[in-house]
């Protein structure tokens, strides 16, 4: 796991060749894009979705290079606290971008927003993701679960 909290698009792009591809990975999961979104709501520091998309592409294109099989799994959101919802106008479109990049690059797609939305049915917002954002151990078990399947494991 090479995650850094409050890592953007551009942050993983920076990283990328050091943290990931230099270990000759056989498979890897990329999971980025909610703190695009989030940096536009608490510091006033917008990432343009062209710019998102950019970082994104450049990071898989490194890895279809790398010979690596990839994994994408898709940012999330669930509205807990209510101004939560406003973030869709910001998110929703770099979920867009994730699902293009999703048919053209990965190997497999785990589509991480519409698992949490639906579990959000059955159980509340605060029980998966207290924040909205960052996800409780029954929303890392979740997120766990949908990987092993989506993988055949």
């Amino acid at each position: 796991n090479r995650g850094i909290s409050g890592n953007r698009a551009v942050d993983l792009h920076a990283r990328w060749k050091a943290d990931c591809l230099e270990l000759h990975p056989d498979w890897v999961s990329i999971l980025i894009g909610i703190n695009d979104t989030w940096r536009r709501y608490d510091s006033h520091d917008p990432m343009p979705l062209d710019g998102f998309a950019q970082h994104y592409r450049a990071v898989l294109e490194k890895t279809r290079r790398s010979g690596a099989q990839i994994i994408v799994l898709e940012p999330f959101l669930l509205p807990i606290p209510e101004d939560r919802r406003a973030w869709r106008e910001d998110l929703d479109p770099k979920i867009q971008v994730v699902r293009d990049l999703a048919r053209e690059f990965a190997s497999v797609y785990v589509p991480l927003d519409g698992i949490f939305a639906a579990a959000s049915v059955e159980r509340r917002c605060d029980f998966w993701l207290p924040d909205g954002v960052h996800p409780s151990q029954a929303g890392h078990a979740l997120i766990a679960q949908h990987w092993l399947k989506a993988v055949g494991a």
